[in-house]
């Protein structure tokens, strides 16, 4: 029997997940590339796990750096999502951007719920993708109400 890929990617829409905005910087200026594939792995050590396609550019630039940052993003934030996931803009991702770096110099959105400065510790290739686990060398936390959702191909709020 051969599993079916469009049902795995059904079943996976009805996980609901956070959105974030992955950072990083090479000689070419900075860049940023909205994931959901991003979670928390241990807090003792500070470790968390972000999973990137091996043909993005990010992946390029986190594999060169080795740092990056992450933007945890709040409900009204559905716009910066779309843009650094490539949808609808036809400007330059980067183009009026306001960023900030913490200790290990990787960029962050200076907007957000929360910004994780991250420093890559391993790395697993899975086929077409690399997951990367991270130490958190810094965290900053801005609010922690109405984090932006995505389930089932949609942008969602919590509802409280």
């Amino acid at each position: 029997m051969t599993f079916d890929p469009e049902q795995l990617r059904h079943a996976l829409r009805t996980w609901a997940t956070g959105v974030a905005v992955i950072m990083a910087a090479d000689e070419n200026g900075p860049y940023g590339m909205t994931v959901n594939s991003f979670t928390s792995v241990s807090i003792e050590p500070p470790v968390i796990s972000v999973v990137l396609q091996n043909k993005t550019h990010m992946y390029g630039m986190v594999t060169k750096s080795q740092v990056f940052g992450i933007t945890v993003l709040r409900a009204d934030q559905r716009e910066l999502s779309e843009r650094f996931a490539g949808h609808g803009h036809k400007q330059a991702r980067m183009d009026g951007i306001a960023t900030q770096t913490l200790s290990s110099g990787a960029l962050h959105l200076t907007e957000g719920l929360a910004l994780l400065d991250c420093r890559v510790i391993h790395t697993h290739p899975v086929g077409e993708n690399t997951l990367f686990l991270a130490e958190v060398l810094d965290a900053l936390i801005h609010s922690a109400d109405d984090p932006l959702v995505y389930h089932n191909r949609g942008y969602h709020g919590l509802v409280k």
